[in-house]
């Protein structure tokens, strides 16, 4: 009896097959994105279907499954804290590096501008009003995970104060999300056709020419693409989870592969939470970390935001100083929150960091053209970040219930 390649090693081979195909077809794009394209978009159309309900009755079952609010406080406030730590150090490695090799960055012409970003005006209470839903069904038809994620906790915590800490029925809720969970499992095994349809389509339109005059900036932001997750979530893993970085990452190779095809955080975000569980994560945590982390945790965007600040202000022939160094870090910090939620969050939030730092917003348009290969590698980012929190505060947790037990 043969035995049935893994789940990676399919998506593996599916995107080699991309890149072939794609590098095949570079001199027609028309047939990659007129017939190839459209099933990927079936296969994202499936994803984007079931991750509503499995964010919303995946967080209520981690929810009702700790039968106490103030242990959903406590994972909660770590979750928040850890992500703005990593958030804060993407940034600063972006604009480290950024600095350090500026100097072969091009200068590219900035004359003739006119880039207009969208809801550039988002602000943070403007974010604390929207994540707060006035319709039972609008987050679910919006696709609004802040709304989601708001009220399944809500219904969660009514269901705990409902049954008042007894071992009671939570079994409908339950049962539900084990009915996601297999669906997305189905969709799941679609995932290699997915990658490739996905990902040949990007590679015949864009082509080797994509890069450019823009190859050293992207060389640039994806070496610290790989330093962020190589340095700071192997050391966080390993010293605050308890796990080996070589068996994280091997891991999350599905994962990543997925991420880096799609460009999608909140596309991923079911084999994200398959890949955690495998690594240890426990459910309870996976259930509430991941979806909050697919909507809020952006530390690939931040160091895009601490790459291209620094690049749009060369071709500007604008020097940064430490004091706007240290506004970007404060502002693309903040704004991985404050925009969560927003299509296109990446370029609304280097909108934000430049206008913060007096830089024009116009410079966006030197970037935006290939903005999909930024894209994939902090996807990328964005999802392992994801992860590795998981994993550190489910190994916290179960610390914190040992040492209750010794007590």
């Amino acid at each position: 009896m043969k035995k049935k390649l893994a789940l990676s090693t399919q998506i593996f081979i599916a995107l080699l097959l991309a890149i072939v195909a794609g590098i095949a077809l570079t001199g027609n794009p028309a047939i990659a994105t007129g017939y190839i394209k459209p099933f990927g978009t079936i296969f994202l159309n499936l994803i984007r279907w079931i991750v509503c309900p499995l964010v919303f009755f995946s967080i209520m079952a981690g929810v009702v499954s700790m039968r106490d609010i103030r242990k959903v406080g406590v994972i909660g406030g770590s979750t928040i804290v850890y992500y703005l730590c990593t958030t804060a150090c993407a940034v600063a490695i972006g604009l480290l590096f950024a600095n350090l090799f500026k100097g072969i960055f091009p200068v590219l012409s900035t004359s003739g501008l006119s880039y207009e970003p969208s809801a550039t005006s988002v602000n943070f209470m403007d974010t604390l009003v929207g994540i707060f839903p006035s319709n039972f069904f609008k987050p679910f038809v919006d696709a609004n995970m802040l709304q989601i994620i708001v009220a399944s906790l809500f219904i969660g915590f009514a269901l705990i104060l409902i049954h008042d800490g007894k071992e009671a029925d939570f079994k409908a809720v339950i049962t539900v999300n084990d009915i996601c969970m297999k669906a997305m499992e189905m969709i799941l095994k679609l995932s290699p056709i997915g990658v490739f349809c996905l990902l040949c389509p990007v590679v015949a339109e864009n082509g080797p020419a994509v890069l450019g005059s823009l190859a050293k900036v992207l060389l640039v932001a994806y070496l610290c693409y790989i330093i962020h997750a190589v340095v700071v979530y192997s050391a966080t893993v390993k010293a605050m989870g308890g796990l080996s970085p070589i068996k994280f990452f091997k891991g999350m190779l599905p994962a990543i592969i997925m991420a880096f095809s799609s460009a999608s955080s909140v596309g991923t975000l079911p084999l994200n939470m398959e890949c955690a569980q495998k690594l240890g994560a426990d459910k309870e945590v996976t259930s509430f970390v991941l979806p909050l982390g697919a909507t809020i945790n952006m530390d690939g965007t931040a160091i895009y935001q601490g790459v291209c600040s620094v690049f749009i202000a060369c071709c500007y022939g604008i020097n940064l100083t430490l004091p706007q160094m240290l506004t970007i870090v404060l502002t693309a910090t903040l704004a991985s929150i404050g925009t969560a939620g927003v299509p296109g969050a990446g370029m609304v939030m280097l909108a934000m960091v430049l206008q913060s730092v007096g830089l024009p917003v116009e410079g966006i348009a030197l970037v935006a053209g290939v903005d999909r290969i930024f894209d994939m590698g902090r996807t990328v980012v964005n999802i392992t970040g994801d992860t590795s929190c998981a994993i550190v505060v489910s190994e916290l947790q179960r610390r914190r219930n040992a040492k209750k037990a010794r007590t």
